[in-house]
């Protein structure tokens, strides 16, 4: 591997050791990509739904494995700082084909990624984590964001915390680097989480009532993540632009709003031709 993936890596891994928080605006394309990062971030996650819509599949592991890769490389073409790729379940139930995909992803430069349990048992994913971690034994600071769903799809009505609390004691020996909890956004319940966190650092995901930037750094959480919200609301805009020109047919109606300049946004892009 090659010295500045290492070290884009390294500097990745720093990022969730605070005490500033690390937000992701996450991207699902290159140009996206490109604009988020023109933006000021410091690193690129990118979103499974947005990634799998802007390529005409479904979220929840539907996306081709080889979809997956050519994107990839796409927005790792225009980007130079460090990406991190949301892979879902892994597209296997395999650990050992989860971690040829991870290898593959790691070999084109990506120093991250998030995978995630779902309705499957907590055992299933730690043999992922396990496998993934036997692949990259030679690059150890290859982040990887174990993604519990237990307050995303209710797997734990009641003792959601403490069952989150389980599962974090599960994936940081199977060689979790953080823990991504979608949905987590009670001030006690994020205490709960992270007392129960040992070493590993807690990703949480941006949804309505979540504390403030301030609120969530004195909590502890060191990452804040988009998820598909940025892509979500991108995708209605177009929607809603498009459902106006074609009843109106009026020309101002696409320029009422701000737009990526042209001439800039295709000049940064011939850079990299």
């Amino acid at each position: 591997m090659e010295r500045h993936v290492i070290d884009k890596s390294e500097r990745f891994s720093s990022l969730h050791r605070g005490p500033e928080l690390l937000v992701l605006a996450n991207a699902w394309d290159a140009a996206s990509a490109l604009l988020i990062e023109q933006a000021g971030a410091r690193a690129i996650a990118t979103t499974s739904a947005g990634l799998a819509w802007a390529h005409g599949y479904s979220d929840g592991g539907a996306l081709p494995r080889a979809t997956l890769i050519s994107a990839i490389q796409s927005i790792l073409r225009v980007t130079s700082v460090p990406v991190s790729v949301d892979i879902e379940d892994g597209y296997s139930q395999d650990p050992a084909t989860v971690a040829e995909l991870v290898g593959q992803l790691h070999a084109l430069g990506v120093v991250g990624i998030n995978i995630e349990d779902g309705t499957a048992p907590p055992e299933l994913l730690a043999a992922k984590i396990a496998q993934i971690r036997e692949r990259l034994r030679h690059a150890p600071s290859f982040f990887i964001n174990a993604r519990t769903d237990v307050y995303l799809r209710g797997l734990a009505i009641a003792g959601s915390a403490a069952e989150v609390v389980r599962r974090a004691a599960i994936y940081p020996r199977a060689g979790a680097s953080g823990l991504f909890v979608p949905m987590l956004a009670q001030p006690d319940d994020i205490h709960r989480v992270i007392d129960g966190l040992g070493t590993m650092s807690l990703n949480v995901m941006a949804v309505p009532g979540l504390p403030n930037r301030e609120m969530l750094e004195r909590l502890g959480v060191r990452r804040l993540s988009a998820g598909s919200a940025m892509a979500q609301s991108s995708l209605a805009f177009i929607g809603s632009q498009a459902k106006t020109f074609i009843e109106t047919g009026r020309a101002a109606a696409l320029f009422d709003s701000p737009s990526a300049d042209y001439a800039e946004l295709n000049a940064r892009l011939a850079q990299l031709n």
